[in-house]
C-alpha cells in the first residue's frame, strides 16, 4: 500500500489534539514502509511538502520496546540538535565528536554502523507507547542521523535509529529546530 500523506498528517493533527500537543511549524513524516522521510512546513494553515529523503530504519521489526533494537513508532518531538559545526563523515560517539571522520578510521571499526555529521536526538511524546518506561525512545537514544553505510540507506539496517546520507543530514539538521513533531509509522 503507498504511502499516503494527508491521511498521516491527520494523524498527527489528532495525537496533537490528544495530547495537547500545538502543531509545530516543521513536520517530519517517517515512511519504514517505504524508508523515506518527507518534510513539511506549515503554511497558511497547511503542511506544505519541503522535500522527501531516503533513509535507513532498523533492521529489526518496528518496536518501541527498550533492547529491541526496532525503531519506534509513534510522535516525537526533536529534542536534542548536535553537531551544528561538524565536519561531513564525522565519528559521534556519546553523543561526542571523537574528532575523526569515519574515512580515517580503521576497516574493522568501519564495519560497524557509526553515528556521523549530525544528530537530531528524539523524544516520544506518547505515554505508554514511546515514552516512559521501557519504551521511552529518549532513554533508548534514538537519533535521525548520518551514517557510514551510505549504500544501505533506502532498506532497512539501522539497529533501530533512522539514518540518512551526510549531505542529507547536514541539510535537514540546518531546517529543523528543537521541538519540531516526526510522525514515524
Amino acid at each position: 500500500m503507498p504511502y499516503v500523506y494527508p491521511i498521516q498528517i491527520a494523524a498527527v493533527m489528532r495525537r496533537c489534539a490528544d495530547l495537547s500537543i500545538l502543531p509545530s511549524q516543521r513536520l517530519l513524516l517517517i515512511s519504514l514502509q517505504e524508508q523515506t522521510m518527507r518534510r513539511f512546513t506549515l503554511q497558511d494553515g497547511a503542511y506544505q511538502l519541503s522535500h522527501r529523503y531516503a533513509i535507513s530504519s532498523s533492521a529489526k521489526p518496528p518496536s518501541c520496546q527498550a533492547d529491541s533494537f526496532g525503531t519506534p513508532t509513534g510522535l516525537h518531538a526533536i529534542a536534542d540538535c548536535i553537531g551544528q559545526q561538524a565536519q561531513l563523515g564525522m565519528v559521534f560517539e556519546a553523543r561526542t565528536d571523537i574528532g575523526k571522520c569515519y574515512w580515517e578510521l580503521t576497516p574493522e571499526k568501519c564495519e560497524k554502523n557509526l553515528i556521523t555529521s549530525r544528530i537530531l536526538r528524539l523524544k516520544g511524546l506518547e505515554p505508554g507507547l514511546n515514552l516512559g518506561p521501557n519504551c521511552d525512545s529518549y532513554d533508548r537514544y534514538i537519533y535521525i542521523h548520518g551514517t557510514n553505510h551510505e549504500a544501505r540507506i533506502g532498506r532497512p539496517f539501522s539497529g533501530g535509529c533512522i539514518e540518512l546520507y551526510n549531505t542529507d543530514i547536514v541539510e535537514l539538521f540546518d531546517l529543523v529546530h528543537s521541538e519540531d513533531l516526526v510522525y514515524i509509522s
